[in-house]
């Protein structure tokens, strides 16, 4: 059977069959240290799974309107005015199946044939094989430590030709954990904005910051489509829920997108979301994001010790993103090594791009301390 040409634009997680390695040494009675999985260890906190619970006992779980239930649209509302202090219209939020989902709304109705996208190099692996789902082109912008792994001004006016429809960015990011600062962020809208272009923002870790609280980029502008989540800070990630904030005049063609697409989001999940606003669950999640903090604050100078090198410090998500110049050549066989010979499991480069992808590695803080505190032994009496 004939494939689609985009599919040749669309590569596979290579990270899964790293995975699929450690679950076969696994069922052979070794015990592998998880640091390669980009999903919070922790269960949904309680008072989501009580409100599911009750909704269920009901009964009733039909379809929703394909924007989402009300109530979670305004109680989303209600959470940019009490978390950031920024007033925005519940009509312009869409509840979606994810943010993969929202992601894909926002290019879905944006972009024509041979589009082009810029996107940062590293970054999430899913945003470019998005863009090249979408008919259009993924334009990687190479990023490096000396702009803390995110793009700037310049390099977007300097990558941006006819063909450009906007930019992708994230704070915090996958891969680096890194953030743009507000003014630098401010700085690339008026960039995008002056060439007439879309600018959009993935603040899916908001929430999962250290030491400092992460401005949406509501604040900078309206025309600015933000994308986030149930997932990560609220420890949701198999309920499969998200939301985009688009501006007024978009909410019709994603509205219509959304309808075709996957008729709703889980009725199940959207009012189990509700919950997640409520004092209690946020408590559980600020409880949460420190000690994600904690094991940051572990894992860093761990990996330093080894001869890893980090030269921009995470400041949010659950992710270091490592040099491994020192230690071997490349990422995929030192990889292996890791899993092989000490039970670690981490993600080489080449998943996030083209960027030097052989030079680096991805370590989630995604189990426990004493688990981190173990491959860090492990690695440490491997490296000897």
């Amino acid at each position: 059977m004939k494939l689609a040409a985009r599919m040749e634009g669309i590569a596979p997680f290579h990270v899964m069959e790293l995975m699929a390695k450690a679950q076969a040494l696994e069922r052979e009675g070794r015990d592998i240290v998880h640091m390669e999985v980009g999903e919070p260890d922790f269960p949904t906190p309680q008072p989501v799974i009580d409100a599911a619970a009750r909704f269920l006992a009901g009964g009733h779980v039909h379809y929703t309107a394909a924007l989402g239930i009300p109530q979670l649209r305004e109680a989303i509302a209600g959470f940019y005015a009490t978390r950031y202090g920024v007033s925005v219209d519940p009509a312009r939020i869409v509840v979606t199946a994810g943010a993969s989902a929202a992601l894909l709304l926002a290019l879905g109705a944006l972009t024509s044939p041979g589009d082009e996208w810029l996107l940062t190099d590293p970054g999430y692996p899913c945003n470019r094989h998005f863009v090249r789902f979408c008919e259009g082109v993924p334009r990687l912008l190479p990023v490096d430590a000396a702009t803390n792994f995110q793009p700037d001004a310049a390099q977007v006016a300097a990558y941006w030709t006819a063909r450009t429809r906007g930019l992708i960015v994230a704070s915090p990011a996958n891969p680096t954990g890194t953030l743009i600062e507000s003014a630098e962020l401010a700085a690339l809208w008026r960039t995008v904005q002056e060439r007439g272009g879309t600018l959009i923002v993935d603040e899916i870790y908001h929430g999962l910051t250290y030491g400092l609280d992460a401005s949406t980029a509501l604040a900078i502008s309206d025309e600015i489509i933000v994308i986030n989540s149930f997932s990560k800070y609220f420890g949701m990630t198999g309920w499969r829920l998200g939301w985009l904030v688009v501006p007024p005049s978009l909410v019709r063609a994603i509205e219509k997108l959304a309808q075709n697409l996957y008729i709703a989001p889980s009725t199940i999940a959207q009012h189990a979301a509700l919950a997640a606003f409520t004092p209690e669950a946020m408590a559980i999640c600020e409880a949460r994001r420190q000690e994600f903090r904690a094991r940051r604050d572990l894992l860093l100078p761990g990996l330093r010790a080894l001869g890893f090198e980090i030269m921009a410090e995470p400041a949010g998500a659950f992710y270091i993103y490592a040099g491994i110049g020192r230690l071997a050549a490349d990422s995929d066989h030192f990889a292996l090594r890791l899993l092989e010979e000490a039970g670690v499991a981490a993600t080489p480069g080449r998943d996030f791009g083209e960027t030097a992808p052989d030079r680096h590695m991805r370590f989630a803080y995604t189990t426990s301390a004493e688990r981190l505190a173990l491959g860090i032994e492990r690695m440490a009496r491997m490296l000897r």
